[in-house]
């Protein structure tokens, strides 16, 4: 590893690109005939390959959780403050996979990838994927890998509710289940939110009902108009307060809808801007989506704790108390429920101001607890 890296760090890393030609039956009815993840590892598989610990994304995640590409780059991966030599998720003890999801623009094949039998991109005409999809797909690269079993399955929101399939759909694949900020299924509010996104691209002018590829263009305005929607919810009151509260960007008001005359307008549209040159539209629709779908519980009559009774795995189950997106509460039914159908769970909430955004941060207290947890995973 170079030295311009902290010492804390994998390094360099370089993605790589699984292929899989077996059929993927999709809970929408549609069929994948063939597909491609792309994918990121991070230190080594032992000899009975029982240190490999999967990473899920959230909505808008990517594979490249830790680490940099190349010497230059600015940032690391989106996960870095957990995922390195002595972090939580300590790379001197585990194998780390992480991937980015089917229907992702990243890599991984989705709505902007070539559909092999028209030679044209799927567009619109890329099938709705859900939660199990996901692990049904993931459970296939672990396969592909060699792994027979996650010493840990891990993710924050989305990711978090990746993690709760694994334990209900393949129980004896999953030794531990981490599941952070995340819920047991959305929300009305939570379902509102992602619809009034998924309008704004909608009704882009540009988004041409999912084609705009082939017209040559982009769903700008819907894109960052659903991203500073989303955004909003990602963080709370006081982290927005304390980061802009109502601090002028002008030196005096315009008295007009067209100037950027608050910190937090300049904040936000700087958000949707950077989001709408980088992210897909087709793809946060089909995450939003997914998000909405996910209710394993609708399989058991609404019975969470059913839902749980053949899961095997330990639970570690994370909240943060300023998080109004998926509150503590909802967490806290996730527990309940584990509780109720006697499986080992641990369960921390975690004084923070910053949200939903809060499971991205390196908080102390959070990092502790996150690696007194992972040290105590046997490999």
């Amino acid at each position: 590893m170079s030295s311009v890296f902290p010492t804390d760090s994998v390094g360099l890393v370089s993605p790589k690109l699984a292929h899989f030609n077996q059929p993927l039956r999709l809970a929408c009815g549609r069929t994948l005939e063939q597909y491609e993840l792309i994918y990121e590892t991070y230190g080594e598989l032992n000899a009975t390959a029982s240190n490999a610990v999967l990473i899920c994304h959230a909505l808008s995640g990517t594979h490249h959780a830790a680490g940099f590409h190349h010497p230059d780059d600015r940032k690391p991966g989106w996960w870095d403050s957990c995922i390195g030599p002595g972090k939580p998720i300590d790379t001197n003890k585990f194998f780390v996979v992480s991937l980015n999801n089917l229907g992702g623009c990243h890599g991984s094949t989705g709505p902007s990838s070539i559909n092999p039998k028209t030679g044209q991109v799927y567009g619109a005409h890329f099938p709705v994927i859900t939660v199990e999809d996901w692990v049904h797909s993931q459970a296939r690269l672990a396969d592909q890998l060699g792994i027979e079993q996650w010493a840990a399955v891990v993710g924050g929101s989305l990711g978090g509710m990746q993690a709760l399939q694994w334990a209900i759909s393949y129980p004896e694949r999953i030794r531990n289940c981490v599941s952070i900020a995340a819920a047991p299924r959305l929300s009305a509010q939570n379902i509102a939110f992602n619809e009034v996104a998924r309008q704004a691209i909608l009704t882009d002018p540009d988004f041409h009902a999912g084609s705009f590829t082939e017209q040559g263009t982009i769903p700008k305005r819907g894109l960052m108009l659903a991203r500073m929607v989303g955004h909003i919810t990602y963080l709370s009151d006081d982290s927005m307060g304390q980061k802009f509260g109502r601090e002028l960007k002008t030196d005096r008001l315009n008295y007009d809808f067209h100037s950027v005359e608050f910190q937090v307008e300049s904040y936000l549209r700087y958000q949707g801007e950077q989001f709408s040159n980088s992210f897909d539209a087709n793809t946060y629709l089909l995450m939003t989506k997914a998000l909405d779908y996910f209710d394993p519980a609708a399989k058991h009559d609404g019975d969470l704790t059913a839902t749980f009774a053949n899961a095997k795995a330990n639970f570690y189950i994370i909240s943060f108390t300023t998080d109004w997106r998926f509150s503590p509460a909802r967490s806290k039914e996730i527990v309940d429920a584990l509780m109720d159908a006697k499986k080992n769970v641990s369960y921390l909430d975690i004084d923070a101001p910053q949200g939903h955004d809060a499971f991205l941060m390196p908080i102390p207290r959070y990092l502790q607890a996150f690696s007194g947890y992972m040290n105590r995973i046997s490999v």
